[in-house]
């Protein structure tokens, strides 16, 4: 038997060949930090489905930014910084997390505020949450962000996630909010693995890929030794 092997389809082919439902409505339901949402769409069929949702952006931003979205355009909310020191160390957290009631594992991480480029971003997080700062290669600061922001929940919010590597090193103390609770920790990528299978902490989904990502190209090193 043969196999076709066929490439990944753009977007735009996808958003043209696949029925698939229409935005109709936005409706706050509840406000505050985060506000709830009931989304109404109009199915290919011509009946009406509505789904509940979450965001921080009032409803006017909200459906501004589903309507992006919807077309192929996408704007980061947040930033996730995997931060390497000169000594092959990964930055890590440990933050105590509200909704878990625990503190959780994670790399540090934060809201983009307005106007706010990438590189102002990265170094302003990194000062407020570990004290690190950006370790300077030729004079100038190097990272690298993936091609695109991941969505971090979405079965429940639009929330986006612009990830980052970047070199960096210890500057000053950490300056958290009085309600932030972070527990900065450096972890060496050869260690990523033993890290996972022994950590019983609870950690965050993009993290512990991440680490897996490292733990799987230290084990590929060594294979090929």
């Amino acid at each position: 038997m043969q196999h076709e092997t066929i490439g990944a389809p753009t977007l735009a082919s996808n958003r043209e060949s696949r029925p698939q439902p229409i935005l109709h409505d936005v409706k706050q339901v509840s406000d505050g930090w985060i506000k709830k949402y009931e989304l109404t769409y109009a199915m290919p069929d011509g009946s009406l489905y509505s789904y509940e949702s979450v965001s921080r952006k009032n409803a006017e931003t909200y459906r501004r930014e589903l309507e992006r979205a919807g077309s192929g355009e996408q704007q980061a909310d947040a930033i996730c910084i995997v931060g390497r020191t000169p000594d092959n160390e990964l930055v890590l957290i440990r933050e105590f997390r509200y909704p878990l009631n625990s503190w959780c594992i994670a790399f540090p991480a934060g809201l983009i505020e307005a106007g706010e480029d990438l590189e102002d971003c990265l170094e302003r997080e990194l000062r407020e949450e570990t004290g690190y700062g950006f370790h300077l290669i030729d004079g100038k600061p190097k990272f690298h962000a993936l091609p695109q922001a991941g969505y971090s929940s979405t079965g429940l919010s639009e929330e986006s996630v612009q990830v980052v590597f970047a070199f960096v090193e210890k500057q000053r103390d950490p300056e958290p909010e009085p309600s932030e609770f972070i527990e900065v920790f450096t972890l060496p990528i050869a260690d990523a693995a033993r890290f996972l299978e022994e950590n019983e902490t609870p950690i965050g989904t993009r993290c512990q890929l991440i680490l897996e990502s490292f733990a799987r190209d230290a084990r590929d090193a060594l294979q090929r030794c």
